[in-house]
């Protein structure tokens, strides 16, 4: 995957290192951009960020417009020539024309609604407050997230680095009573994926939510 919000966030360089080691030793890059695809980052491609092109790259979940389930693989010019007389296989419920319909008009509205905008802007809003969550809550401790892909690492102990996971699972059924639902990765890791459509005002009662959670299982 390109980014994820656990374990890490690449820095700025590192897709273009492994771009040019790819080049160097002739070898295929290929990228999972199926959690993220289609401007969940604040790009309609997650590695635009990083300013690379990959050989391949696969893509579903925000393709179908979360409507329809539907998943693609792009690549280069070229790739496609590998075996020219070969058929490569089919199955019944591939090239579904409303699937299809539901991926356009998803794009369609990303573009129209300028979403990507409001992806970056949604997203930096949401990690400055649960910055400040952190400054109050020692059990948080990381906070990451590039536009409305987040984490939240929690933390028995900020020293020793011991995961909170049961706090966690804690957290997120406290949350989950009130009505903002997300889930957890690695077992510690609050992993927040908002609608691209989200606006402030819906942002803040979901943050709002998670502080009240957070503050109910940690000052028990």
């Amino acid at each position: 995957e390109t980014v994820r919000s656990t374990p890490f966030i690449p820095p700025a360089d590192y897709w273009q290192r492994i771009r040019k080691a790819c080049d160097k030793h002739g070898a295929l890059l290929i990228l999972d951009e199926i959690p993220h695809c289609l401007g969940r980052t604040g790009k309609m491609f997650t590695f635009e960020h990083y300013g690379i092109v990959p050989d391949m790259v696969v893509i579903g979940k925000g393709l179908g417009g979360g409507i329809f389930p539907l998943a693609a693989l792009i690549a280069r010019e070229g790739l496609n020539d590998a075996m020219p007389d070969k058929a490569l296989g089919h199955y019944t419920h591939e090239k579904n024309p409303v699937a299809c319909a539901a991926a356009l008009a998803a794009i369609e509205v990303i573009e129209s609604d300028h979403l990507l905008d409001n992806a970056v802007k949604m997203g930096n809003h949401a990690v400055e407050r649960m910055k400040r969550m952190a400054d109050r809550f020692s059990m948080i401790g990381d906070v990451r997230g590039k536009g409305l892909l987040m984490g939240m690492e929690l933390l028995k102990d900020p020293v020793t680095a011991e995961r909170a996971i049961e706090e966690a699972e804690g957290v997120m059924y406290a949350a989950l009573t009130k009505g903002l639902n997300f889930k957890i990765t690695m077992g510690n890791i609050l992993t927040l994926t908002p609608p691209l459509t989200i606006n402030e005002a819906e942002m803040n009662a979901a943050l709002d939510i998670l502080q009240e959670s957070l503050h109910e299982v940690f000052a028990r």
